[in-house]
């Protein structure tokens, strides 16, 4: 591997703006006059990811391939470059997501039979819009009700490679401590709820 290739990769994974996979590394990479195989390809990201050790980005390998990233620890600075606060998302949306997340493939009625409380269409919808889950059949039964699972956006999102990387349910504190804990409200600043 060459630093000529090393440096097409980084060039890439910036430039994206979303991960890419190996293979569509090594598809732009041999556009060009100077080819490279998936040993190369390989070969710079295991170099690029010994380079940012101990910096302020990282390489990280989520669902959809690889991307260069702002290491957690860097977020509060790097949020004040914002003036808009990200969206905070209410408990009621998060609690929905989780049950989708851990029981996939799973119906609304699932999910309201198991949170006690009818899910709001806007909050599938607000999930669905932001690519975190989809539809991926539909339930045998009368009325053939949809079945929700997650999607690789939703992965990706949360930096993810699988969804065997996701906290066992015992390491799961309940819902209230976690929600204290991240600070995530159940309304905007403006005082109006997101579903």
């Amino acid at each position: 591997m060459t630093i000529e290739i090393k440096n097409r990769v980084e060039a890439l994974l910036l430039a994206a703006g979303k991960p890419l996979s190996v293979d569509q590394l090594l598809n732009i990479c041999n556009e060009q006059h100077r080819p490279c195989n998936r040993s190369d390809i390989a070969q710079a990201l295991n170099q690029l990811s010994g380079e940012y050790a101990g910096r302020s980005i990282e390489l990280k390998e989520v669902s959809s391939g690889f991307r260069i990233q702002i290491r957690q620890e860097m977020a509060p600075w790097v949020a004040r470059l914002w003036e808009e606060k990200p969206p905070r998302y209410s408990r009621a949306l998060l609690e929905t997501l989780a049950l989708i997340a851990y029981r996939q493939p799973v119906t609304r009625a699932e999910i309201e039979e198991v949170r006690g409380v009818a899910v709001s269409s806007q909050i599938i919808k607000t999930l669905q819009e932001r690519e975190w889950i989809r539809v991926i059949g539909h339930r045998d039964v009368p009325g053939r009700p949809a079945m929700f699972g997650t999607t690789k956006q939703f992965l990706d999102y949360f930096n993810l490679k699988r969804l065997d990387d996701l906290p066992t349910l015992a390491e799961v504190k309940d819902l209230e401590s976690m929600h204290l804990e991240l600070k995530l409200g159940d309304e905007t600043p403006s005082g109006e709820a997101i579903n």
